[in-house]
């Protein structure tokens, strides 16, 4: 009988080639090509229900962002956790200065932790706000839709009003739902950039388990829409006469 042999040599070089196949499968994290990958190459979701001033105002240079309105659709507690998400994707926008106005002052102040844009307003409310806070315009953000569990759903409904004449300069209204591919697509290649700059495998499908995340994508999908500011013409130099 033919008695096998089985190198040393070989033996290190078969190890060698399994651990590196199992890194490579680790590191793509078995993922679909980036080339087939839906988040990379759309559809993506974009938001055409808004209106608003092909530019915005040069007046408006600090604006007051109320706390998220949540109504009947979601708790306080739930509805507080949302306006850090709003405040810090309009404050990346840099369109404007941005004032916060926090539940517990809004409360000290009008009575109530949140107002909704389609409701009575509290008297004095605008001016009041343009002049304590030295405004030039109020920022509403209203949930019209909010489902925490997958597929996960957020509806906004935004407006921008100016203080002074109380003139609305932007409008939004746009229910963002997971079970919409583009919309799917849109969320996770929000993050995209994000999450592949630290780790090698594919994070972002956890943008669609996260209430918080998904609100992150919203947000920033909703201020995107603000009319953009228009810097000033440049001036001519003087001509010496």
């Amino acid at each position: 009988m033919r008695r096998l042999s089985f190198s040393p040599q070989r033996a290190l070089v078969a190890m060698l080639s399994l651990t590196v196949t199992a890194l490579l499968l680790l590191a793509t994290g078995c993922q679909t090509p980036p080339y087939d990958d839906p988040a990379r190459a759309g559809p993506f979701f974009t938001p055409v229900n808004h209106a608003g001033d092909l530019s915005l105002p040069p007046a408006v240079r600090r604006v007051v962002l109320l706390p998220v309105y949540g109504g009947p659709l979601a708790d306080g507690e739930t509805a507080a956790s949302l306006d850090t998400v709003f405040a810090t994707e309009l404050q990346r926008q840099n369109r404007f200065e941005v004032v916060v106005l926090d539940r517990a002052e809004c409360r000290r102040r009008f009575g109530a932790d949140e107002f909704s844009s389609s409701a009575a307003l509290p008297r004095d409310f605008l001016p009041k706000l343009r002049r304590e806070f030295a405004a030039d315009a109020v920022l509403w953000v209203d949930l019209t839709a909010y489902r925490a569990y997958r597929p996960l759903a957020l509806g906004v409904r935004a407006k921008l009003a100016t203080l002074k004449e109380t003139r609305l300069v932007w409008t939004f209204d746009t229910v963002f739902s997971s079970d919409d591919p583009a919309v799917a697509n849109a969320a996770r290649h929000h993050f995209m950039d994000q999450t592949h700059a630290t780790v090698p495998a594919d994070l972002t499908p956890a943008v669609l388990q996260s209430p918080t995340r998904f609100a992150t994508y919203v947000a920033a999908a909703t201020f995107a829409t603000l009319p953009p500011v228009v810097p000033p013409a440049p001036t001519s130099p003087l001509k010496p006469r």
